[in-house]
């Protein structure tokens, strides 16, 4: 029986997907204030669910008996935080540190973290607490894999963050020159379930990119071209990231501008290894672009 932590969001909805897609069977932790809907489908899939927070040692207990493995991708960032309930420190530091270690305490055998790239190198709370729990895990009695993967697709290259090709408007961070090795939440989740079964991803770190480093620029081109249309972009040049974050005592927002920050100077995974572990291709930003809703218009 695998265990996802997370199960309700972008990443972990499709790990449960591709888990069960695999015959595997599934268990999936979600919360009392989960969405019904999203918990629905989770059983639709065939897919065990059970009550627990992460702030609750017992339901983490019970919710690890008869476990095997867990994936865990739990975050508090970016946009389900909520101060002393669903934040850095309760989710992200303690209690991912209680989950890997019930899952020890009951015997599960392999452990999956999603934490994000090692090139998020900018101190924030989110940085630290990542990299605390790398190291917690590493000195687990677990067998674990941590993957690192860069920036989504599916968040980065939304409106939720300025970025709006389909209304003609971009926000770049920084000069939107430095390329990022753009991933997409599904291979993201490939990756959690593939490393379950392969032993080159034991005790491994995978830094995980898409299958091309292009800059936010050369993006807002993919999409110009595919919409037939200029995009309007405004950047935001690092230093007033940089204000952002060392003028906020807000923990999330410090993370949220150091993230960008990130972001304005680059992310590019060289994936040739890497990429092989899954023995099929990755998802590109011009396959990415095409999931806009209207066709593309004809240019020339």
């Amino acid at each position: 029986m695998i265990l996802v932590v997370g199960a309700t969001g972008l990443v972990g909805s499709e790990v449960c997907r591709q888990l069960r897609v695999a015959g595997m069977p599934v268990r999936a932790l979600v919360r009392s204030t989960s969405s019904p809907e999203k918990i629905e489908g989770l059983r639709s899939l065939g897919i065990e669910t059970v009550i627990g927070d992460l702030r609750d040692d017992k339901s983490l207990a019970d919710a690890c008996t008869g476990i095997d493995a867990v994936i865990t991708t739990v975050s508090s960032m970016p946009f389900s935080y909520q101060a002393g309930s669903n934040d850095i420190m309760t989710v992200d530091t303690d209690g991912t540190r209680k989950l890997i270690d019930a899952a020890g305490d009951a015997g599960a055998r392999r452990f999956v973290y999603t934490s994000f790239s090692g090139h998020i190198d900018i101190s924030s709370p989110l940085v630290e607490a990542k990299r605390t729990t790398e190291r917690h895990l590493m000195a687990s009695r677990l067998d674990w894999t941590i993957l690192r993967p860069s920036y989504f697709m599916e968040v980065w290259l939304t409106p939720t963050v300025g970025f709006d090709p389909e209304h003609g408007k971009v926000t770049l961070f920084g000069t939107g020159t430095a390329p990022i090795s753009w991933i997409s939440t599904r291979d993201v989740a490939a990756f959690a379930v593939t490393s379950l079964m392969n032993p080159n991803a034991s005790r491994a770190i995978l830094e995980l990119g898409g299958p091309e480093a292009i800059s936010p620029k050369e993006v807002v081109g993919i999409y110009e071209t595919w919409l037939g249309r200029k995009i309007e972009v405004t950047g935001v040049p690092e230093i007033d990231l940089e204000r952002q974050q060392t003028s906020s005592t807000d923990p999330m927002a410090q993370s949220f501008a150091a993230l960008q920050r990130c972001y304005a100077r680059g992310d590019a995974i060289d994936m040739k290894r890497t990429s092989m572990l899954l023995l099929r291709a990755l998802r590109t930003v011009r396959e990415h672009a095409r999931t806009l809703s209207r066709e593309p218009v004809a240019t020339g």
